[in-house]
């Protein structure tokens, strides 16, 4: 509302709220910081679960930072872009994401001192920049390359990352796993290495318990076998994938057929029992014995099939079959007039399994295949959603490694030895920005001091000794053991991370901590409300107004 020579002014639509200059960015601080908060006691070997409860009343129990966040029901603003990161952090490197909210958090906290100093937003926004882009160098500088594909290293990556995760007493087996279905897909494309992380098919199965968690050289396909007679167990399988129904299709328009004898209605019925044979032939000539169909197989033609001794799943998926294709080097046919031998996958045996309630094919012994499944199996629900989650991070940190072939060790001493080369380079820089490189460093030991804290030590003799390893050439990969709350050379401990997750963890949080600073006047509009007390006796008036009368949904 603006004040003109005694008449008000109405500028924004009534109700709108508005908070503007040091209350607005207190306020977006304060609530960044609370994400942060939620998700901190999480970080780390010892860091705790949350259960989350939605609004049906389903159960989530997991420390996995992104899940956590996804399943929170976020309505302020700039709590939403810590959100945002830790969404960003897992499409790009699939771990990391309770590291980068955190780091977020810290950044601001100290962003709020500094402009109780009376520091100027933008000074503080260009030296995080400025120590951002410096960090992510040094991380260049220190990251060590892997030669060739060192199965030892990749193997202590993958257990790293499932460290903080509740399937630690099965994560040897994890890690292995991980590992060999990454090397299983890796694909070598113009000298750039590639492994497609949607070429694992990952199924759960509630029963049994995690150490029956296995990895299939080829695919599972979660369909069972269509017809009673067919084969159950298949060796030196010829596969025939099939995008195309085995049915005789219906007509479309409004076709009348007049039958006027009994021996009509025979031919008819005769000669779309022939239609269907003469697909079942098409399929038997090519020399196929077990089929994967994407739409639908006629009942007679299944029982023509299971005749011919072809073993047939039917709706299978799109992606599923593309997998298969993939694995079990055949193509997918679009008709089955253009099937022929050349399109045939092979397998060594392909077999229907029961697990649990459920009936499953499973592919296997395939020669080199691009395409790998693992089934997942664990006492409870929570407990394979948890195990899902937790493989898919182990799987992610893998591809990281094999692609970018750098990495660093963890435990917090990239962090702590970042912090201490960005202080020295504060001071080259001089100024009020300086203040704010300084900050951005400060806010790095976050991560070594919340593992001691979450490990039930003291964080502050913990970062005193840290800096004083870090303050010797050889201290360079020091970091936090939680077990035993001292320091020790995690490099040797064998706790070792990807350096793209690290990278890309500071360059997030400190783009989400620079966008939350720079703004200083929040305007929300006004949260449509239903109709005043007492208005069902107007006629009825639906609740919310005419139609156009809500107004605005609102932001906070």
């Amino acid at each position: 509302m603006a004040q003109l020579s005694g008449t008000p002014i109405l500028i924004l639509k009534e109700g709108t709220s508005r908070t503007r200059g040091r209350s607005a960015q207190s306020n977006n601080i304060m609530a960044g910081i609370v994400i942060s908060d939620a998700v901190k006691s999480t970080l780390g070997p010892r860091g705790m679960d949350k259960m989350l409860v939605d609004s049906l009343g389903d159960v989530t129990i997991t420390n996995d930072g992104a899940s956590i966040l996804k399943e929170i029901d976020v309505q302020h603003p700039a709590a939403k872009m810590l959100v945002e990161v830790a969404k960003s952090q897992d499409q790009e490197t699939g771990d990391g994401t309770t590291t980068s909210v955190v780091i977020a958090g810290e950044l601001l906290k100290r962003a709020q001192d500094l402009l109780e100093k009376k520091i100027h937003p933008t000074i503080i926004v260009g030296g995080y920049q400025k120590a951002a882009d410096q960090a992510t160098k040094i991380l260049s500088d220190i990251a060590v390359s892997m030669e060739g594909m060192d199965k030892k290293i990749l193997t202590s990556i993958a257990s790293t990352s499932m460290n903080s995760k509740s399937v630690v007493g099965s994560k040897d087996l994890f890690a292995k796993i991980a590992v060999d279905a990454i090397l299983q897909i890796v694909e070598r494309t113009d000298g750039e290495i590639k492994a497609d992380i949607e070429m694992i098919e990952i199924i759960k199965k509630q029963g049994k318990s995690l150490t029956e968690t296995e990895l299939v050289k080829g695919m599972v396909v979660d369909k069972e076998v269509v017809h009673a007679s067919m084969p159950r167990r298949l060796e030196k399988a010829k596969i025939a994938l099939v995008n195309a129904a085995i049915e005789v299709e219906k007509t479309e328009f409004d076709a009348e057929i007049k039958i006027d004898s009994p021996e009509q209605i025979k031919a008819f019925l005769d000669e779309e029992e022939k239609m269907l044979t003469r697909m079942v032939d098409k399929i038997v000539a090519t020399g196929a014995n077990v089929l994967v169909c994407q739409k639908g197989i006629d009942d007679v033609a299944q029982h023509y099939l299971a005749k011919a001794g072809i073993m047939a799943m039917r709706r299978a998926k799109k992606s599923t079959l593309e997998k298969l294709a993939k694995a079990t080097g055949g193509k997918i046919a679009t008709s089955l007039d253009e099937l022929d031998a050349d399109y045939l996958g092979a397998a060594g045996i392909v077999e229907e399994v029961k697990i649990g309630d459920d009936k499953l094919v499973y592919v296997k012994d395939c020669k080199d295949p691009k395409a790998v499944s693992i089934v997942i199996r664990g006492g409870t629900e929570h407990v394979v959603d948890e195990a899902d989650r937790a493989m898919h991070d182990a799987l992610c940190v893998v591809r990281n490694v094999v692609e970018d072939t750098t990495y660093v060790a963890g435990g917090g001493s990239v962090e702590a030895e970042i912090a201490k080369r960005l202080e020295a380079y504060a001071n080259k820089v001089g100024g009020r920005e300086q203040l704010a490189i300084e900050a951005f460093a400060e806010s790095l030991r976050v991560v070594p001091k919340t593992l001691a804290e979450n490990g039930g030590h003291d964080p502050i003799d913990i970062i005193a000794d840290l800096n004083k390893d870090h303050s010797k050439e050889t201290g360079i990969w020091f970091g936090v053991d939680v077990m035993k709350g001292t320091t020790t050379d995690m490099m040797k401990a064998s706790v070792i991370e990807p350096a793209r997750v690290k990278s890309q963890a500071i360059r997030s949080a400190a783009e989400a901590a620079q966008m939350i600073l720079r703004i200083d006047d929040v305007i929300a509009a006004k949260a449509s409300s239903g109709p005043p007390a007492g208005a069902e006796g107007m006629g009825g008036m639906p609740p919310g107004g005419m139609g156009g009368m809500g107004g605005m949904p609102g932001m906070m």
